[in-house]
């Protein structure tokens, strides 16, 4: 035979007997043990109560990291930044958004591991990407780390209860005396949110949410979110049960940020006093309009909030206008009867008393060391005895005031005026303050008839001063 036909020949043979090992590897082979099973995915199983039999014995239960876990930022998706329907990750302590298959939170939940997610809204717990719920007593911790809440008997043991408290890292706090982290430069607005976290009608008031919760909300008006957010800041100072013996008050300064119109913000220095003055303005504000809207009516507009309650008073301050020096005799005579230049008499309200510190020595004393000189608090509210006249001066003319206190609130803010602003910077005042913890008599400056509606002549002081109180935390 010729050689072409039995090359022929030979890759037919070969090409049949592929073919046939072709067919035999694709009939079914008996299933051994160490063929990999692919698992099926079942639905969920639902019990007479319509409840998923995996609610209660969730497995990824131990995979919970409390240490991680911080609510004390803006609720914002760390991937979209949206503030939508958000889950926090119980694991890393993430925030993403939904609970779908194609959100950030199941992405999250498939790629990392991660499986146990609360829904920042309803507090409610999620099983990604199973997608179940979870329903678990051990997990009440957590949903009252988010939103603390008090009784009517807890929040009237507040000033009477002493005992220390332990958090969740090991460390023993007393409750209501928790640290405030210094985000950038907010510690001025801390020093005021720990004075007033502290004045108990104030803070009874917000430790019970139902009080301010069903505020009215516009779009033109965000004060509502103000009150909301310091509501629950002061829940969470006061809370008992804290996983950590600090607290940021990261969200309340982003509603400050945003009511003031960036006048107060946290990454530059401000002035306490002026913070103070806003910020009990806007809750008073913000209030009267919570209760006119619930309560419409002239009654409901003329009745004080707790804020007016608990830190406002009110005084007359007479005033009369200096003629200038420079002027005759007879340029005087015809001045005498203009209403520029008559007494008057305003009553005005108050939330703080401003007192003035005499200015410090300008010579250094016999050792060429400069003086720290000291004064009684007395003396400085001799100003608001109603006879004590000063002078006050501007750039156009200047006035002689004395100030009548009418009504003392309960809780009496003083603020020891230490800055002082010149042309080229600021100057600090070093005097001392002697005063009494305790037991101090404001009799002496109300008169007789207002001191009648004043049982009580002894007050506690809160202090206020225009320094720098900087707060490190570890």
């Amino acid at each position: 035979m010729l050689p072409s036909v039995l090359l022929k020949r030979r890759s037919e043979k070969r090409h049949g007997k592929e073919k046939r090992q072709k067919k035999e590897d694709e009939r079914p082979q008996p299933e051994d043990e160490d063929d990999e099973v692919i698992e099926i995915k079942q639905g969920p199983v639902f019990n007479a109560n319509g409840e998923d039999v995996r609610s209660r014995s969730c497995p990824y239960l131990d995979t919970i990291s409390r240490n991680m876990l911080d609510f004390d930022f803006e609720k914002l998706c760390s991937v979209s930044l949206s503030h939508l329907n958000v889950y926090a990750c119980l694991v890393c302590g993430k925030y993403f958004q939904g609970r779908g298959t194609s959100t950030h939170a199941y992405t999250h939940s498939v790629s990392e591991g991660h499986h146990v997610f609360l829904n920042l809204e309803t507090h409610r717990f999620y099983c990604l990407p199973d997608d179940y719920e979870i329903i678990d007593g051990s997990l009440e911790d957590i949903t009252y780390l988010l939103s603390p809440t008090f009784t009517s008997s807890e929040i009237s043991s507040l000033d009477t209860n002493n005992r220390m408290v332990r958090a969740y890292n090991g460390l023993t706090y007393y409750q209501g005396v928790v640290g405030l982290n210094n985000i950038k430069a907010n510690d001025y607005c801390n020093v005021i949110l720990q004075m007033l976290a502290h004045v108990s009608p104030l803070r009874d008031y917000f430790l019970n949410a139902v009080n301010y919760r069903g505020m009215s909300t516009t779009s033109s008006d965000q004060m509502h979110l103000l009150v909301q957010r310091f509501g629950e800041l002061i829940r969470k100072l006061w809370n008992p049960r804290n996983f950590k013996t600090h607290v940021s008050p990261h969200e309340f300064l982003q509603a400050v940020v945003l009511c003031s119109r960036k006048r107060f913000q946290f990454t530059e220095q401000g002035d306490a006093v002026e913070f103070l003055s806003w910020l009990l303005n806007a809750l008073d504000l913000a209030l009267h309009r919570k209760r006119s809207s619930i309560k419409p009516g002239p009654k409901a507009t003329s009745e004080r909030t707790v804020v007016s309650h608990a830190l406002r008073g009110t005084m007359r301050v007479h005033s009369r206008k200096i003629m200038p020096v420079n002027m005759s005799e007879e340029e005087k005579a015809t001045l005498v009867d203009n209403p520029e230049y008559m007494p008057s008499t305003v009553e005005t309200k108050f939330f703080y008393l401003t007192c003035d510190l005499p200015p410090p020595p300008l010579y250094l004393d016999e050792y060429k060391e400069s003086i720290i000189p000291q004064v009684s608090l007395s003396t400085l509210l001799a100003k608001f005895n109603g006879t004590t006249e000063k002078e006050y001066k501007t750039h156009r003319d200047s006035v002689m005031r004395r100030f009548e206190l009418r009504r003392l609130p309960p809780y009496l803010i003083l603020y020891m005026k230490r800055i002082v602003k010149n042309i080229f910077t600021l100057e600090k005042n070093p005097t001392i303050v002697n005063f009494p913890i305790k037991s101090i008599d404001f009799g002496e400056l109300l008169d007789p008839e207002c001191r009648a509606h004043h049982k009580l002549s002894s007050s506690y002081i809160s202090r206020t001063e225009q320094t720098r109180i900087t707060r490190k935390q570890k």
